[in-house]
């Protein structure tokens, strides 16, 4: 009779280096409402504790925590309109972390608007544009082409 295990099976001999690494995660997400700028929000496992929130990010990214507050908020509820069962999505946790006093965290800007890159796009579609009607005009002069067709 063989019993499953998780772990890996014991071999006699040197200490072994075993490393379980937990199935935890940390979601970064901006903040519904206006909040001071030293606290960032995370959508984190439920299974995960303030301590293991603060040592993750102490220990993984060498961020410093104050403090921590979690919420455990609901899954939304859906009705299926067709056959009418109702679905719940899962829950999950909410951390509110933050940071020492004077530290403020911004979100990166990923696409910053660059004017100069905005009017040469528009030069550039002008440019597609009136190239555009050159050819047009030049295929609707084709022989075969029906004089009431246009481009």
């Amino acid at each position: 009779e063989y019993i499953f295990s998780r772990y890996p099976l014991y071999q006699r001999g040197n200490p072994q280096q075993r490393i379980f690494l937990p199935n935890f995660w940390l979601k970064l997400v901006r903040p519904d409402h206006k909040q001071p700028p030293n606290i960032v929000q995370f959508i984190v496992s439920i299974e995960m504790t303030k301590h293991d929130i603060k040592n993750y990010l102490e220990k993984i990214y060498n961020i410093p925590v104050v403090d921590i507050r979690t919420v455990v908020a609901m899954g939304k509820t859906k009705q299926d309109e067709v056959k009418g069962y109702v679905t719940k999505e899962d829950d999950f946790k909410v951390a509110f972390v933050t940071l020492p006093r004077g530290q403020k965290f911004e979100f990166p800007d990923l696409f910053p608007k660059d004017e100069k890159k905005f009017e040469s796009d528009a030069k550039t579609l002008e440019e597609t544009k009136k190239n555009h009607r050159k050819f047009l005009e030049k295929s609707n002069q084709r022989p075969g082409v029906p004089g009431w067709y246009s481009f």
